[in-house]
Parts: C-alpha cells; structure tokens; sequence
C-alpha cells in the first residue's frame, strides 16, 4: 500500500506536500494545480425517543486541472494514492489536449496579500465521544415533542458536525492549507389545532461545540410551526414585505449569483454593465468578506490558494464591481478577488461570493422594523426560489407563508399566496434594516429587512 493511502492517517504537512509535488511534474510550457481536500462528517437523527440513524464517514481526493496551449484539462480521483493520482494527473493532461482554446484559462499567482489568522477549528467537535452527541439529539427530540400541547409530531431532531482540510499548490508558485469545522442542531415540529397543521424548523448552527444552543434550535421550530395555525390566503394587493432572516440570506444568495464574474462576463447577470449605477438603497452596502470569522464559508484562503479579503461590492447603492477568480478576472481584464469557490475536489474552481452581507447606516430590532412597517407582510418563509426567481432578467416571484402587520403588529397567518416583483426594484426599495444577523451554511448573511412596493396575489 503507498505511503499516500487512503486510510486518512495522513499530517498536515504531507498532504500539503502531495500538493506540491504534484504541481512540481509541470512541463515546459504547463500549468498544473493540485487541490486535495479531506473531511469526515457524523450524522444523528432521533425519532420517537430513539436513535433512527447514525452515520459517520470520511472522505479525501485530489482535483488536479492542467492548463497547456490556452486549453485546460481537468480530472479526480476519490484516494490518496500515488497510483491514483498519476493516472488523474495523465486524464487531465489528456483532457486538455483535447479541449477547446481558451486564452483567458488561467491559474492564480501569488499576490502578496497575506492571509488573516483564523482559528476555524474546534478540536471538541472530534474529541466530544458519539454517545454525548447521540444523547443530545434524542433529548432535543423529547423536549420538543413536551414543549407545548399543539405540537402532534416532531418530525425529525438531528445533529451533524463536518471537520475538514485542504491544500492548493500551483506550478506558479501559490501554496496554501486551511481547516475548519462546525456543527449543528436541527429539529422540524408539527403543530395542530383543529384539522390543520403546520411545520416549522429550527436550527443552531455553530463553529464552537460549547455554543450549541438545544433550545434555541427547538424553540424557534415550534415558534415557526405554531404562529402559522389557522393561516389562510390573504387578500390580493400591493404592500411592504418583511423578510425573515433565513429568507433575506436567500434573496441575497441570489443577488451574489449575479455578481459572480463568471455570470457577468458571460451575459448571464441582470447587474452586467451597471458599475456606476446605484443599484441599492442609498443606506446599504454589500460586503462579501469571507475574512469574517462569523461566518460559516470564512476561510483564510479560497479555492485557488489566494489569500482570502475583504471586497466592498457595493457602497453607499452604488455597484463597486464583481467578485473574479482567476478566469473570470482574466476574461474581464481586471484581478482575482480571490473568490474562486470549488463544491468539492471534483470540480474546477468558479467565481462566487462566500460570506456577503448588508451593511446599513442604521439598524434597528425587529420589533422596530414591524412597528415601522405599519401595515404590510412578514414573510417567514418561501418556495419556488429556483423556478420562480431569474438572476438574468431580474424577474422575482414565489409561494410564501407569513404573517400580516397590522397597525405594527404581527396578526393572522396567511399562506398559499405569492409575491412578485423584480430584484432590480426590490433592492431600490429596501426601507428597513436589523440588527438580528444570523450565520447559516450558505454565502449569505440573513436579516431582517423591509422592501416596498411588493405585489401580494392571493384571494
């Protein structure tokens, strides 16, 4: 067996030499990149007093992307082996030599910029034995299922945690390792009065073990599930919409997708050709800064091995510019923002936002927001997001579920109803922002936030 085997038991050092020694095999006039990430993962979920299931894997591979003659190759493997790699090493080459030219196909170079330290890692969320963690999550699902006379089910109460690492080494000189965990709970109730019922779902999301908050998780989900009860359409008409954080993290999910480099460079963003313009209320801006230790995707380099940084994308409403790897910045003829973002070792780095979030003026509490409000709807969560909302022409319309305001108070339910509008004048129209930040796993930060003018369609 090599040395390289895929038994995980590998230090730090060595896989970052594995890296390296890969992007070393360069030829005259190629360019090779090495990407080896490792993770292992533990998943509980408890149903009915009892462990349902107990899942616990780990998992390594190497992406490696060849770039010769303005054609780039790309191939994986799922083992650290050294046969494995050479013959991935040899696809990729291969690959490229029958790839289409692409004179912007580019590599990262080293730029100098230094990394920020950033302790991601918690060595309780390895060292805390299976048992603690098992025992955690059935007693979530106790206490949710006691925690009030309308909840019927709990339908799942789950835990999970993710520890992992990566190393990037280039032929251009660039070299890089990081790691990082987390962990959550999760649990998902359903509430009854009468013949109708709801579902609501909580969370608490962490990077510290110690900071797992069970009743924050179950608390939340009954919230959600209860306050729906008896919720029926509303009536058709125009009004401000309050989004919930989860939803808002959503919305702006979208709006990164629009300023990827990637999507701009080839026509594919409703924000392309608008630098200059404001595009925002004239109070916010758009921070995308996966150097912010908040967040869940922070990281202290991005997946070609740049040093990660802050970029202000949009400042005072104006729209500052784009997020680029190196591709892309290529293509537009500007520099990497560091924001190249890889799914896995499987695939070849792309340029995306990793940590964005809003940045007003003045906030204030949500409660604030609702009396301000007045009159209008808050939105506690929607569907339809993929089908119903195009990045490219900027067209925005989904199912939701909420609650009325009325006279600056939240009052009956409402659902099976739609909201309509168009991201361009939905983001114009943000009147209102709040202090409650949440970090979820995603790119986005979500919080509460007000937008006017929003169509509302039900009866």
């Amino acid at each position: 067996m090599s040395r390289y085997s895929a038994n995980q038991n590998i230090a730090k050092q060595d896989i970052v030499k594995m890296a390296s020694s890969i992007a070393e095999q360069a030829r005259a006039g190629e360019q090779i990149e090495a990407y080896i990430s490792r993770s292992t993962t533990l998943d509980i979920r408890a149903f009915n007093g009892e462990v349902e299931y107990l899942v616990s894997a780990a998992s390594a591979g190497v992406g490696i992307r060849v770039i010769s003659d303005h054609r780039q190759g790309f191939a994986y493997c799922g083992y650290l082996d050294d046969e494995a790699i050479k013959n991935a090493l040899s696809d990729a080459r291969d690959n490229a030599s029958f790839a289409n030219e692409d004179i912007h196909a580019s590599m990262a170079y080293p730029d100098d910029v230094e990394a920020v330290q950033m302790d991601m890692l918690d060595p309780a969320i390895a060292s805390t034995p299976v048992s603690d963690k098992t025992r955690m999550v059935v007693e979530l699902e106790r206490d949710a299922r006691k925690s009030d006379p309308r909840i019927r089910q709990v339908d799942s109460a789950d835990y999970s945690d993710v520890t992992g690492e990566a190393a990037i080494c280039n032929s251009n000189g660039v070299q890089a390792y990081s790691e990082g965990s987390y962990c959550d709970l999760s649990v998902s109730v359903i509430a009854g009065d009468g013949p109708g019922s709801q579902t609501g779902t909580g969370f608490s999301v962490v990077r510290k073990f110690a900071l797992l908050d069970r009743d924050t998780a179950m608390n939340d989900a009954v919230t959600r599930a209860v306050r729906l009860l008896g919720a029926t359409k509303p009536t058709t008409r125009e009004c401000t919409v309050v989004f919930d954080p989860r939803v808002t993290a959503t919305l702006i999910s979208v709006v990164g997708g629009a300023l990827s480099g990637e999507s701009v460079t080839k026509g594919r963003s409703f924000l392309a050709n608008r630098v200059g313009e404001k595009i925002v209320s004239s109070a916010l801006s758009l921070i995308d800064d996966p150097t912010d230790s908040r967040a869940l995707s922070a990281d202290r380099y991005d997946d070609e091995g740049l040093a990660s940084r802050r970029n202000e994308l949009v400042r005072d409403g104006v729209l500052l510019g784009f997020v680029y790897d190196s591709t892309s910045a290529s293509r537009a003829g500007v520099q990497s923002t560091a924001s190249g973002v890889r799914a896995s070792y499987a695939s070849g780095p792309v340029a995306a936002c990793r940590a964005l979030l809003f940045s007003a003026r003045e906030t204030s509490t949500f409660e604030d927001v609702v009396t301000r409000v007045h009159d209008g709807l808050y939105v506690q969560s929607v569907t339809g997001v993929h089908s119903g909302v195009n990045p490219i022409s900027g067209d925005f319309s989904v199912g939701i579920e909420g609650i009325i305001i009325r006279d600056g108070a939240l009052a009956e339910p409402v659902r099976e109803a739609t909201i309509a509008s168009t991201l361009q004048k939905m983001l114009l129209s943000i009147t209102h922002v709040a202090d409650d930040i949440q970090w979820l796993p995603g790119n986005a930060a979500g919080q509460t936030i007000a937008i006017s003018g929003m169509m509302l369609s039900g009866n």
